[in-house]
């Protein structure tokens, strides 16, 4: 018995360890891609940082677009690990919510959540070489899809609004739910971040829902 609760508690102790190191990566990765370019920011740079070995930056994290890619995957879920959609606790609340305007407050409020930790990250990409602009264009893509089953399920409500079909539902979600969106409006306009989350619910409520 005392060996087994030993094996379960080197277990945890690495897997806490194995979190903290990439923690720690993510964590410097974040800070010089924001502050010195993704271009500019070497791995040794990366690693020295994150007070780690480079091949460890390697072995845990991969080369520097992988890198980037799981950077935006934790903004997207904020919990420094990749959540696919129907994992993440507001998808969930939202498919449980029977009300179609309750639907698309509950995910006003997580795209202003989301685009808070996302907007650092997309000034990175527009900086970036096209490796960069290529990461960002795919997880575009999965939000066009995920925007079609958020339209299936609205329509599912039988509260859209008369003469919509889902194609055009998914792409004005898709089209103001967009991080370049938050940043006009927010990072340029100077709205404040609930301002935002507001008008877009209400937007995408007057636009879309009978």
């Amino acid at each position: 018995m005392e060996r087994q609760v030993k094996r379960q508690y080197d277990t945890s102790r690495r897997r806490a360890a194995a979190q903290a190191t990439r923690q720690a990566i993510l964590d410097a990765a974040t800070r010089l891609f924001v502050e010195r370019g993704y271009a500019a920011t070497t791995m040794a740079q990366l690693a020295e940082c994150a007070s780690v070995a480079v091949d460890t930056v390697y072995t845990v994290a991969g080369r520097k677009p992988a890198l980037f890619l799981q950077l935006v995957e934790s903004a997207i879920s904020g919990t420094g690990d990749t959540v696919p959609a129907a994992e993440r606790d507001y998808v969930r609340e939202m498919r449980a919510e029977p009300d179609a305007a309750r639907k698309l407050r509950r995910y006003a409020r997580a795209v202003r959540e989301m685009h808070a930790r996302l907007a650092p990250l997309l000034r990175v990409a527009r900086a970036g070489p096209p490796e960069v602009a290529e990461v960002w264009q795919s997880i575009a893509r999965r939000r066009a899809d995920n925007m079609r089953l958020l339209a299936r399920d609205l329509a599912a409500t039988g509260q859209l609004r008369h003469g919509l079909d889902l194609e055009e539902v998914a792409d004005v979600i898709w089209a103001t739910n967009s991080p370049e969106f938050y940043c006009l409006l927010v990072e340029d306009r100077g709205w404040p971040p609930e301002r935002f989350e507001r008008w877009l619910a209400d937007g995408w409520c007057r636009l879309l829902l009978a």
